[in-house]
């Protein structure tokens, strides 16, 4: 009502004309339309997925006073029901985003419990693994069929489950080689997703829950050279940062891109951790050779992860090193120190410098940009450098000391220069 008084008495002062009138209305139409019908996506697929829970529970409860045939009818219903509920919604509702995705995850959790259910009817052997694996290849057409993004996501948070549980806490681990082939088939849904939908939240689900993913299961394919898979995952971490940089992710927001955020987050723990001696003594006394170990998946992985790494590394486009951010080729160095690692136990020393000019170029970076929040970012990673230094037996107390008094300085002198700075521009 007070948009509609508001565009009557602007038309009645000859502010606005009559077109510009319906186009203000149809703008705010389209809008509060675009708003509703993502709460009305939101609160189906809530409701599919605890409608195929309940329906779960219900049966569990009285499971065991039921007879065998009863048993498999019911086993059944909900499958043939979410079933018929997908194809009218591919019929009949083929526009609606809301009944396709709200079906689809229906279907979905339809699929797992029928499977469960029989499987417990007839007690056909099996552990949660095959469970997993059964369940995510009959839903995978279900990605494309379907169109459905909801699926992809349940999809892909199944198939980590599925790797989670063979490679780390099956009675007998081993290395989940299918999940790399089922996450490769979900690339081109999700391929589409970032053309069609670059903003969508559905595709900014997508941009954390798969290299989430991928972070979760690499540590499935550690056999014998346990070692490397340092290695591997500052390799996947530098990979994942320079994913987030591509121009088609980059686009979002900081918050939306979990490339980024997480091949930053998961760089600084690995040099943080190795920055203790710990490591590199134990290295250097295990005397890990690289050709014996050239066999192994976990060599494999740091092959091709690496790889992958270069090959987006090379395609930036930069004047000099200074312009490049860091955490896009600190794996390289990683890998340089690593290898030194081998022959010398001390390496922990260049981890300390790697990891301190780290934080020193991002102060730099924010002090010559007038960003506090850059500037800041910099110095926390000196101040927790400086903690872990602090708990560092081989340290004497003065110089721990002399580290905090710097570091603190360094805070107070930095904020007072940008924020001096900003008060000099605003009087200009």
């Amino acid at each position: 009502m007070g948009l509609q008084k508001d565009i009557g008495e602007l038309l009645e002062a000859g502010v606005i004309t009559p077109e510009v009138a319906l186009k203000i209305q149809n703008h705010y139409q389209n809008k509060g339309g675009k708003s509703t019908g993502r709460i009305l996506l939101a609160f189906g697929i809530l409701g599919a997925i605890l409608l195929g829970l309940g329906i779960i529970l219900i049966l569990a409860h009285n499971w065991d006073e039921l007879p065998k045939t009863i048993k498999v009818f019911l086993a059944f219903v909900p499958l043939v029901s979410s079933q018929l509920l997908a194809g009218f919604g591919l019929l009949k509702k083929s526009g609606s985003l809301v009944w396709c995705e709200t079906s689809a995850a229906f279907l979905f959790f339809s699929v797992g419990a029928c499977i469960a259910l029989i499987g417990q009817i007839y007690n056909i052997p099996g552990d949660a693994g095959s469970f997993l694996l059964s369940w995510m290849l009959l839903c995978l057409p279900m990605i494309y069929v379907m169109r459905s993004s909801v699926t992809s996501l349940l999809f892909v948070a199944g198939i980590t489950w599925y790797a989670a549980y063979v490679g780390y806490f099956s009675p007998s681990p081993s290395i989940p080689y299918l999940y790399w082939l089922l996450l490769f088939a979900t690339i081109p849904h999700y391929h589409h997703l970032i053309k069609v939908k670059p903003e969508g939240n559905f595709t900014i689900f997508h941009h954390w829950l798969i290299p989430l993913s991928l972070v979760i299961s690499l540590g499935t394919t550690a056999e014998s050279a346990t070692k490397l898979m340092w290695v591997s995952y500052s390799s996947l971490f530098g990979l994942l940062f320079l994913i987030g940089g591509l121009d088609i992710i980059d686009r979002q927001k900081l918050i939306n891109n979990g490339y980024k955020i997480l091949g930053m987050t998961g760089s600084t723990i690995i040099l943080l951790i190795l920055s203790f001696d710990w490591f590199w003594l134990d290295l250097h006394k295990e005397g890990l050779s690289l050709v014996d170990s050239a066999t192994t998946a976990e060599f494999w992985a740091v092959i091709i992860l690496t790889g992958a790494g270069i090959s987006l590394f090379m395609q930036q486009k930069f004047k000099s090193i200074g312009e490049l951010n860091p955490f896009g080729y600190v794996f390289l160095l990683f890998i340089l120190i690593f290898i030194l690692g081998l022959m010398l136990p001390f390496m922990m020393v260049l981890i300390n410098l790697l990891v301190f000019s780290i934080g020193l170029q991002a102060s730099l970076k924010g002090a010559r940009q007038n960003n506090l929040a850059l500037l800041n970012a910099g110095l926390l990673l000196i101040v927790v450098l400086a903690v872990c230094r602090f708990f560092d037996g081989n340290i004497s107390f003065v110089i721990r000391g002399l580290i905090f008094v710097g570091v603190g300085i360094g805070f107070f002198a930095g904020n007072y220069w940008i924020l001096n700075k900003r008060k000099n521009h605003e009087k200009q």
